[in-house]
């Protein structure tokens, strides 16, 4: 696969020269690739926002570089500009940056900086607005009579509208109740078919990541410890566990299992392959 955002040996130190100084990343290297759906999981503080705030130019390395389709973002202002465009950020509880008068031009601000005319503009607020499931009705009203929910989602959709190359969500589903989680994923998944963009998803949830994504990178400590498919990754429950992660609980249960003895594949981390491994272990046992 093609890489299409990269980071070279990138390390950030905040308020350097001061008692307060902290390295927040050591020397990381992280590739995302084009067209790939990718996770980033850590705990509080281990580096994983700073990290993402690299990736579009909201933050500017102490030393190391950080690469879009091969070039530096920081080679020209220019450069930097577009790739604010290119690599899309949506922040943690996005809704409380919602500022404009209706649904249509919070979505349609992004699009308007970016110099496109007023038809390609109203394209890409109503594409935007359908990939996140608000309909039509909505964007003559103010974002700020929707729930909480709608919110999110015209949070997202402005971001969208840009037609980012990459979208970068920092716990999308942050605060939402069990079908507002299916729902937003959902949107998400939705918007990578369509485009073939590269999706990094930030998040805590196990759960989450380990039904969305192809590959996950692990952050702790400003360093990426190890990186791998999702089943690659959940195998390393003993370390993840050491970081102040985990696995997700059916992975938990399988290995609980295999540890008492069961013959049973524990590298499950989904609902649909514990019923298979439990299928393939009663035909085993002869018991279908």
């Amino acid at each position: 696969m093609d890489a299409i955002i990269q980071t070279e040996k990138l390390s950030h130190i905040y308020s350097t020269g001061t008692p307060f100084e902290h390295a927040a990343l050591v020397d990381v290297d992280f590739t995302a690739y084009r067209g790939e759906y990718l996770g980033i999981i850590g705990r509080t503080g281990s580096g994983k926002s700073t990290l993402i705030q690299h990736l579009n130019g909201l933050l500017k390395p102490t030393s190391g570089r950080v690469l879009f389709a091969g070039q530096d973002i920081w080679g020209s202002k220019e450069r930097t500009r577009q790739t604010r465009f290119q690599v899309g950020l949506v922040f943690q509880y996005p809704e409380y940056q919602l500022f404009e008068e209706t649904v249509y031009k919070d979505i349609a601000f992004g699009p308007g900086n970016m110099g496109l005319d007023q038809g390609e503009i109203d394209r890409r607020v109503r594409d935007a607005a359908a990939f996140v499931g608000l309909p039509d009705s909505v964007l003559e009203q103010s974002p700020f009579e929707l729930s909480g929910g709608q919110k999110r989602r015209v949070a997202i959709a402005g971001v969208i509208a840009m037609e980012p190359a990459v979208l970068v969500l920092d716990e999308p589903t942050a605060g939402l109740d069990p079908v507002g989680v299916e729902s937003i994923l959902r949107n998400i998944h939705d918007y990578h078919t369509a485009k073939n963009a590269t999706i990094i998803l930030v998040s805590h949830s196990m759960e989450e990541v380990a039904r969305s994504v192809d590959r996950l990178v692990v952050v702790s400590g400003g360093r990426l410890p190890f990186s791998g498919t999702p089943r690659e990754v959940f195998a390393h429950g003993d370390e993840l566990e050491a970081l102040g992660l985990g696995v997700p609980q059916v992975t938990r249960v399988f290995h609980r299992l295999r540890a008492m003895g069961v013959d049973i594949d524990p590298s499950v981390y989904t609902i649909p392959q514990a019923r298979e491994a439990v299928r393939d272990f009663l035909r085993r046992k002869g018991a279908v």
